[in-house]
């Protein structure tokens, strides 16, 4: 009877196989020949690291317990450094290219803007009185749209 349906449909024979094959071959692997968890193991059964606490001794139990103490401060320890966002880093616009906003925003009358390169408050208002006048979402952010219509505006593309 299997011979036949074989004989019969010998092409979906071999695929079937095939698909048989693959489909054991990557529950081997999966199962068996992965060791630790990359990429990501079907049935990982991770222990809780618990930080181990010492045993307090039969004397110490009697005893009072001793006064925390602060670490005393090394003399010549240098103050750890500031931890930098990559993600803000990326998100935020660059000193020169609010530099270039700044002196555009100044230069057409859109606020008493000094061209520092810090977005700031009086930044913030020139944006939002520039999106005003164009018809744009209000929002005081220097946003792709809101560059393309100073630049625009301006005649010439904002450095960067």
């Amino acid at each position: 009877m299997l011979a036949a349906a074989i004989a019969r449909h010998p092409r979906e024979f071999v695929g079937l196989v095939m698909a048989g094959a693959a489909t054991l071959a990557i529950l081997v692997n999966a199962l068996f020949l992965q060791h630790g968890p990359y990429p990501a193991p079907i049935f990982a059964a991770r222990p809780l690291a618990l930080p181990e606490v010492p045993r307090a001794h039969k004397e110490d139990r009697l005893s009072v317990a001793p006064a925390i103490v602060a670490p005393k401060p090394r003399p010549n320890a240098a103050p750890a450094p500031a931890q930098q966002d990559p993600i803000a880093e990326l998100i935020t616009p660059s000193k020169p290219h609010v530099l270039a906003i700044q002196r555009a925003l100044a230069d057409f009358g859109y606020g008493q803007i000094k061209p520092t390169g810090v977005y700031d408050n009086d930044t913030r208002a020139a944006i939002e009185k520039f999106e005003r006048e164009h018809s744009l979402p209000v929002d005081g952010q220097i946003t792709d749209r809101f560059v393309r219509e100073l630049a625009a505006m301006t005649g010439r593309p904002l450095e960067q």
